[in-house]
């Protein structure tokens, strides 16, 4: 699988916690606080591919783009960038050794915290 860093949505993040919209929840809220298919589909519908990849910090070059399979390491709800996000992917993509992805999640993790 050939996962690399997605430089929109990290550019995008970056944005987002400039702006203020960062969600400061607890590592493990995630799971409550992640998209539903649903609400990723209804995104989908309204924006199309390329604002729904702003939201996902790796990108799969073995699925097409405008497959949601393309996407990986989600780090908000499409709104907000959420910590618990960037905590969940920071330690998935390490554990798969994706170094430039964990990277970036880290930088982004200091800066939510820095606030």
């Amino acid at each position: 699988m050939a996962v690399k860093l997605n430089k929109k949505a990290f550019e995008n993040a970056k944005h987002l916690i400039r702006d203020g919209k960062t969600v400061k929840d607890a590592r493990d809220d995630w799971s409550e606080h992640a998209p539903s298919a649903d609400d990723e589909n209804a995104f989908l519908d309204k924006n199309g591919h390329a604002e729904y990849s702003k939201w996902f910090l790796g990108v799969d070059d073995e699925h097409p783009d405008d497959q949601k399979g393309h996407y990986k390491f989600p780090f908000g709800d499409f709104k907000k960038i959420h910590r618990c996000a960037v905590i969940s992917a920071e330690s998935r993509a390490g554990q798969y050794d994706y170094d430039d992805i964990r990277d970036a999640l880290g930088k982004l993790l200091e800066k939510i915290d820095e606030d």
